[in-house]
């Protein structure tokens, strides 16, 4: 599996790459369900999965990480250097998302997705790495716990204020 930072090209990103990340986004429509991250997880639009990527990225230390296995893209990790709240002493990096084509689930693709984003940042000298669960996500909290992260609090997310639980990983 290769991961590769997305690139803006000329100030943009590119529209055949936005098309696949779109479809990709399109498999996961419990996820989105769940998220309310788009009006409607049934009909998940080009432009709007370029808007969601623009915001992901504007903030200080955001990559957007394709994942790729045999040329095909299987996944993506949305990372954040640091805590966007510089106030709020957190000194580690965070996973803002974590997303596999559903298609493709229970293949190893998110394990080897997350090992690869921890790989980075422990080569960066980072200490641990941080992640937010929702509530009602139950598989993803069995996911991330089985990577040996561990729930350090009960919170709100700082984009919409839904619940989650907020777990770490030393690295």
């Amino acid at each position: 599996m290769i991961l590769r930072p997305l690139v803006a090209v000329d100030g943009a990103l590119p529209g055949p790459v936005l098309t696949e990340i779109a479809a990709l986004y399109a498999t996961n429509r419990a996820f989105f369900e769940l998220s309310g991250d788009f009006p409607d997880p049934g009909r998940i639009t080009v432009e709007q999965v370029a808007a969601a990527l623009a915001g992901e990225l504007a903030h200080d230390g955001a990559e957007v990480l394709l994942a790729r296995s045999a040329g095909r893209l299987v996944g993506l990790a949305a990372t954040l250097a640091h805590h966007p709240d510089a106030a709020s002493g957190d000194p580690d990096p965070w996973i803002g998302l974590l997303l596999v084509d559903a298609t493709a689930h229970r293949r190893g693709y998110g394990r080897s997705i997350a090992g690869l984003v921890e790989d980075r940042f422990r080569a960066a000298g980072r200490a641990g790495l941080r992640l937010a669960v929702l509530d009602g996500n139950p598989a993803g909290l069995a996911f991330w716990q089985a990577q040996g992260y561990t729930a350090l609090r009960r919170a709100k997310d700082r984009e919409q204020g839904r619940d989650c639980t907020v777990l770490r990983k030393d690295l």
